[in-house]
Order: structure tokens, then sequence, then C-alpha cells
């Protein structure tokens, strides 16, 4: 099992864990049972990857024995994705704003294990740069290259198939059906990935003027550039984001004092992923801003950059929602994590 990514019982312990308090093993095995019979060393092995990933502590002995959720911090705080996602919560229209508290939790997001996983990936990328054939590695470059930009720009709407991407991003030669603006989406991610590549060392250093050139870069020709000066509604929110332009500055400048705080690249990456989206300091491509400023974090420190190749699109704004209006990352991290897992098995082998 890869650790820091759950399985559908463990869901279902934290779940529990959440709503009832500390419980038994015993207790645990019932719930998730749900009238199957799964073996008791299933259980202890569920509970046993939840304890060392850090979503769950111990007390007691032997028949007191008891099992419950790890205190740590908020943002990380388990949310039932199908119980938020119910015909109760799309009745209420209650609108959620924009939280200036949540910058004091932006640190210590990562578990021990889950740094392992990155220093094991990086290791494995940059073992990769030194042995692979210079031609070889051009090649799976292009090849992420072309599968960045295609998920990153389906995950904006764009109905591009991987394969139209590729011919368009080798050849440039656009297929019918499509319009104009859709090539230019994902041609603008492949021009922004190389934009991070020329100026790789300049990101270890994240400043207000790096995010919005990678914006300019990737929404050319698509929309205005620039901080907005307008409010904006986020499809499928009830979140609200911040609507004046100097807030908005203020929130960045927070940002990117946090970012310059944290120690671990990966963490900053996390955090710019998820915290662009959250401040939308644009009136359009703030998520596609937030992943590729991430990513050239990732590179900065020569850390695998991710492709979000196997993503689930709506799994992925479900998680994004999420975090708007409960502050959760939980989800959202969690599919970070299965992307790293990807990458590291997928590219620059």
């Amino acid at each position: 099992m890869h650790d820091t990514i759950l399985n559908h019982r463990q869901e279902l312990i934290l779940k529990a864990l959440k709503e009832k308090g500390a419980l038994s093993r015993s207790n645990i095995s019932e719930i998730v049972s749900l009238g199957k019979k799964i073996s008791k060393i299933t259980i202890i092995r569920d509970l046993d990857g939840l304890i060392s990933s850090g979503f769950v502590v111990v007390s007691g002995r032997g028949r007191a024995t008891l099992y419950s959720l790890t205190k740590q911090n908020p943002l990380l705080e388990y949310v039932d994705l199908n119980r938020y996602f119910s015909a109760e919560r799309e009745s209420k229209q209650e609108m959620v704003r924009f939280k200036p508290d949540i910058f004091s939790n932006l640190s210590n997001l990562y578990s021990k294990i889950e740094k392992d996983l990155w220093e094991k990936g990086a290791t494995t990328f940059n073992t990769a740069q030194e042995r692979l054939d210079p031609s070889i590695y051009k090649r799976e470059l292009e090849r992420f290259i072309i599968e960045l930009s295609w998920k990153s720009s389906q995950i904006e709407g764009n109905t591009y198939t991987l394969i139209e991407a590729e011919t368009l991003l080798k050849q440039n030669i656009k297929p019918q059906g499509h319009p104009d603006e859709e090539a230019k989406m994902i041609l603008n991610h492949k021009d922004a990935f190389e934009t991070i590549l020329e100026n790789k060392a300049s990101f270890k250093k994240i400043e207000r003027t790096d995010i919005i050139q990678l914006h300019n870069v990737l929404t050319k020709e698509l929309v205005s550039s620039g901080l907005r000066f307008q409010e904006v509604r986020i499809t499928g929110s009830t979140y609200e984001p911040l609507s004046n332009k100097a807030d908005i500055e203020n929130a960045l400048d927070k940002l990117i004092l946090c970012i310059d705080q944290v120690k671990f690249p990966p963490e900053k990456a996390l955090i710019l992923a998820s915290m662009i989206a959250y401040i939308q300091p644009f009136a359009d491509g703030n998520k596609r801003t937030a992943r590729m400023i991430s990513n050239a974090v990732l590179m900065a420190y020569n850390y695998p950059p991710l492709s979000y190749r196997n993503v689930d699109v709506n799994e992925y704004r479900s998680a994004l929602v999420i975090f708007y209006e409960t502050g959760s990352l939980f989800h959202f991290k969690r599919i970070f994590m299965e992307q790293l897992k990807f990458a590291s098995e997928n590219y620059f082998r």
C-alpha cells in the first residue's frame, strides 16, 4: 500500500473516528465491514497505515486499546466527500468568504513518510537526468510537457484529446471542430513550461512578479493580464474570493512571505498549488497558474514536476471546492501525493 493514498476502508475509518471519537478495533471492524467479511489482518493493516501516515493515534493497551484522530494542522482535517456534496449542500446558498487566518496554518503539511516519498522521487528524477542519454531525456521531457499541457487544459474545460494535443504541439496542426482558443491554451502551457526551464533557478525564491509573469504566458491572447480589480465568482462553489485589488495584493504578499519561511520545497509547491487558486488573483487562469508555479518550484529544487496526467477532473475540482469552503486541504493533498506517485512511476526513469 502507498502510505499516503487511502483506500476506501481507511476513508471509512477516518469518517467513523471523526463522527464517534475514539473507537476500539472491533468497533472499527463492524463499521467498516458493512455486512461484508473483512479479515482481522486487513483491518490491522489499514489502521497501521493510518497510524504511520500520522492520521490516527493509539491509546491504551490490550482490550482497552482505542484509536482516535490525530490532533493536527486544521488544514488537514478529513472531510467526507460524498456527504459534503450531498443534495442538502446543493440547497444551501450561504456564501463563504476568504479566511485571512488561513496563512497561520500554512506549515507542517507533510508527514515524515510523505517527505521521504518526495525525497525518493527527487533521487529517481535526478539519477535519470544523469543516467539517460540526452536525446532520450529530451524526448521524455517533451512527453511530459505534452501530457501536462493537455491535462492542465482539460481541467479548464479544454476538449482536445491527448493525441490531438500531441499533434498540435509537435506539428502545429490544429484538428477540426475545436475553437482556436483551445489550441492557444495548450500552446501557452508549453510556452509557460519552457519559461520555467529557461529560468529554473530563479524560482527558488518566489516573487509576485514570477506569478504574474507565468499567468501572462499561460493566458496570452485569451484573457486580460494583471491582477483583477473586480469581484469574481467560482462555478459550483459558495466561496467568495477577495474583490478589492489592494486586498488581493496583500494576500499575495502574505502568501509569498509564508513560502519564504517554509523550508521543504514540495511543501512550498503544495501551498502555491492550492493558495493561488484560493486567492484567485486573476480574472481567469488561476488554477493553471497555480499548477505551473508549483511545478516551477519543484523544478527549481530538482524535485519531479507533476503532469496531473491521470487525475480525475471532477475529483480535482471537488477537492478545491472543499478547500475553498471548509479550509480542508486533505483531499487536495492526497491528489498531489498521487500525482507524485504517478510521476515517479511514469517519467524520467
